[in-house]
């Protein structure tokens, strides 16, 4: 199984946040999948379906967003491990989640690495034991002037970003989905540029 984790908050209250991009890139792919997201399962909404490969084969997919507020989602990542038939984690598993130090809908895939300060990422790394496992940052921007970080990513897009937002969702989506079903190293070629010249622009 390929499991997919989306780092936010839960509830209606950060729902709309830059912090909460990871479940709007999950939400996305489960749209795409038709997969529910009902299950209340691994401290997190979790879902699971079938991603369809190019050979014509499917790969089984897990979706997860834990509701366990950003800064404790390894909890929920490691029960998930912990209980679903996921082979390795450095291969099987790919987690979701916003940047600050990359400008508004750029994405970046990693097959590894460190946290970069994200702490949801801290306590996912913390919580397995290592940081060698596949992630994709979605670009939510530095606020201008130097003002807050935290009280950045847990404000809403501005109008001007809510135009680009759905389109930037979509080629996140469609990255994770590149990443489990040709490696990461090929999506990253495809996907670790400008959001203008993303596969889902014009």
């Amino acid at each position: 199984m390929k499991l997919v984790v989306g780092l936010g908050n839960p509830g209606p209250r950060y729902a709309d946040t830059r912090h909460n991009v990871g479940f709007r890139v999950v939400e996305r792919i489960a749209a795409r999948r038709g997969v529910s997201l009902d299950e209340r399962r691994f401290q997190g909404r979790f879902g699971r379906g079938w991603l369809p490969a190019p050979d014509g084969a499917s790969l089984e997919l897990g979706l997860l967003l834990p509701q366990t507020f950003m800064n404790l989602s390894g909890a929920a990542v490691a029960e998930a491990l912990a209980g679903l038939p996921v082979a390795d984690v450095a291969r099987d598993l790919l987690v979701v989640f916003d940047d600050v130090d990359l400008p508004f809908g750029r994405l970046r895939l990693r097959p590894s690495g460190g946290a970069g300060g994200q702490r949801g990422l801290v306590h996912v790394i913390a919580s397995l034991g290592g940081q060698d496992f596949p992630r994709l940052r979605f670009g939510v921007g530095r606020p201008e002037g130097g003002g807050d970080t935290a009280d950045w990513v847990l404000s809403p897009f501005s109008a001007e970003e809510r135009r680009d937002l759905v389109g930037r969702v979509e080629a996140a989506a469609e990255a994770v989905e590149s990443a489990l079903l040709e490696g990461v190293t090929v999506a990253m070629n495809r996907f670790n540029r400008d959001p203008a010249d993303s596969p889902s622009s014009g």
